[in-house]
Parts: structure tokens; C-alpha cells; sequence
């Protein structure tokens, strides 16, 4: 029995959250669900526009949300990422403190935490304004071996592939430090343009990894095929077990040999984003705690829908009552 279900890699952000209407957002001429990386001026000057309004700081990043459902669902979970020792920083760790979280480097002295202005606007969109700053240092010498070898999976964010000279190293050593102590590897696209921009290094950990989540956008940029089914037929030989998400349609699953289509719950979305972050928290909590493959994808498409009915990435309350109503 190792200390942690599950330790993450990703980018350490906080989510600075802020509705909008059409009327506000319209002036803005940002193209609508997409994530742009931007300076900390651009981003202070957004926030400078709606200066009336109060965002919400919630810590967040992919993979650190995953880790951070696993662990309200009964997990233990640590997470590698690079925050400062200014406010947001301060905030990060302090949540992950208080979620019984390992965040396994301490704040960098002098440095800025990275954040993800997010707008939401009435058709359940989040339009991404992120500055990554000390969370794209994210290197080797940030990845503890020993807390990867004490835990059952590692999951590895596919935006750390976006920092060749930095993230990629770190992507490398952790996979190393799990293949040395059986630790099982798990990863995720984040986002389609990781496999079209980075794909020999993302390939590269695919093919070392035991199991990928990605959407259906995702899959078919991993895949090169036109519909997400194709996509996840080929996919099959490519890694032993695979989830491809795809919104209302459900998800379909392969895990141990085994291939199950999972339908989705019906609902109103008010926040889009998020989802897959769940989805991919839930599942590992489940294969981690005896539950079949089958049923914990289940639970997790029923978080999934529950996530995206409220504002912001994760849910903050009830995580332990949702799982084991689906889970009945």
C-alpha cells in the first residue's frame, strides 16, 4: 500500500473567475471557449476594466484539479507544480493545506504565481486569459522522486509539454522516477493543440504511459482521424487503457480489455470548463479504491455534469454525496 493514490504534474494557477455579459464581452473581440497565454500587463488590464466587479480566487491548474477531486472524494493526493511567494502563491498552498494535499515544493522566493483570468459568459463559455509565470519554470529538479514512488499513479498534464526546455525535462524525470518504482503513468492532452504542436515528445510519454484521458477534439488530434469513435478505436493500440470524453454523447472507455460506453447525465450548463479535470479525478479515485472501471466512469461522468451546472472548475461542497449516488 503506497502513502498516495495519486500525485499530479501540472501548472500551479490560480483561477481568478469573472461573469460577463454578451454586451461586456462583445468589445473585448476575444474568440469565445478558447485559453490564449498572455503577460501579467495584459491580464492586470483586463481586470482593470471591471475593476467593479469582485473575482472569485479559486487555486486551480488541470491536473492540480483532478488531484484536488480525488482527494474530496476520500483520496490521498500530493502535486508537483512552482508557485511564489506572493498572495496568489500564499492561497495556493494554504488551500492545498487545508484540502490535506502534499504540494510538494515550497514557494519560490521572489517569484509571481501564475494565473487564469477566466470569463464566463451566459452560454456556459470560459474564455482563458492565462499568465503562467513561476508555473512554467516547472523543471527536473522540481520532481521528487520519492513522493512519485510512493504513490499508486501519476498524472502528468499535457501543458507542461508547451515548455520544451523546462516542462518536457520535468515530464521526462517524472516518468523515469515512476518506471523505476512501478508507479502507473496516466495523461492527459489538455488541450488539442498539444499533440499537434508537441507531438514527438508527447508520443514520446504516451507510449510509456498505462493511460490517456482526452475529449473528443483531443483524441482525434492524437489519433489523426475525423470522429471521435475512430479515434478512440485507434487509440487502442496505441496505449493499454483509454478514456475519450465527448460531452452529451458520453464517454467511451477501455480499461483492463474491457470497452464500455458511458452515457451522459442531461443538464443545464452554466460553466463548460472543468469537466474532463473531474472526470479524470473521479475515475482515478475509483480504480484506486476497487471500484470496476465501468462504474467509476459513471460516478465521474455524474460529477462531471454536476461540475458544469455551477460556476468554476470544481466543486466546493457534496463531492462524497454526488459519487455515492451514482454510485448506487
Amino acid at each position: 500500500m503506497k502513502e498516495f493514490h495519486l500525485i499530479g504534474l501540472g501548472n500551479s494557477l490560480v483561477d481568478i473567475l469573472l461573469e460577463l455579459n454578451d454586451a461586456e464581452f462583445g468589445p473585448l473581440a476575444f474568440e469565445k471557449g478558447t485559453m490564449r497565454l498572455t503577460e501579467r500587463e495584459e491580464q492586470q488590464k483586463l481586470l482593470t476594466a471591471f475593476h467593479g466587479r469582485e473575482p472569485r480566487l479559486v487555486s486551480g491548474g488541470s491536473v492540480a484539479n483532478s488531484v484536488i477531486a480525488c482527494s474530496q472524494l476520500g483520496g490521498k493526493g500530493a502535486f508537483i507544480g512552482c508557485v511564489g511567494d506572493d498572495r496568489y502563491g500564499l492561497h495556493y498552498t494554504e488551500e492545498f493545506r487545508e484540502l490535506d494535499i502534499d504540494f510538494t515544493n515550497a514557494p519560490l522566493v521572489g517569484e509571481t504565481t501564475g494565473t487564469c483570468v477566466s470569463i464566463i459568459t451566459p452560454d456556459a463559455e470560459r474564455t482563458m486569459r492565462t499568465c503562467l509565470a513561476v508555473s512554467s519554470h516547472l523543471a527536473a529538479r522540481h520532481v521528487p522522486a520519492e513522493k512519485i514512488a510512493a504513490s499508486e499513479w501519476l498524472f502528468v498534464e499535457g501543458y507542461i509539454f508547451a515548455n520544451p526546455a523546462t516542462g518536457q525535462l520535468a515530464i521526462r524525470e517524472s516518468l523515469k522516477a515512476a518506471k523505476a518504482s512501478g508507479t502507473k503513468i496516466a495523461l492527459t492532452c489538455s488541450d488539442a493543440f498539444i499533440p499537434q504542436v508537441f507531438g514527438e515528445a508527447f508520443h514520446e510519454a504516451l507510449k510509456q504511459s498505462d493511460l490517456l484521458f482526452c475529449n473528443a477534439t483531443e483524441a482525434m488530434a492524437v489519433a489523426g482521424t475525423s470522429t471521435a469513435e475512430e479515434a478512440f478505436a485507434k487509440l487502442k493500440s496505441v496505449v493499454p487503457n483509454v478514456v475519450v470524453t465527448d460531452g452529451p454523447n458520453g464517454a467511451f472507455l477501455r480499461y483492463h480489455d474491457a470497452e464500455h460506453h458511458i452515457p451522459a447525465f442531461e443538464c443545464k450548463p452554466a460553466d463548460l470548463t472543468g469537466a474532463g479535470d473531474m472526470f479524470a479525478g473521479a475515475f482515478l479515485y475509483g480504480i484506486t479504491h476497487g471500484i470496476a472501471a465501468e462504474k467509476a466512469a459513471r460516478a465521474a461522468n455524474f460529477l462531471a455534469m454536476k461540475v458544469i451546472t455551477q460556476i468554476g472548475a470544481r466543486l466546493h461542497h457534496g463531492v462524497r454525496d454526488y459519487w455515492r449516488e451514482a454510485c448506487v
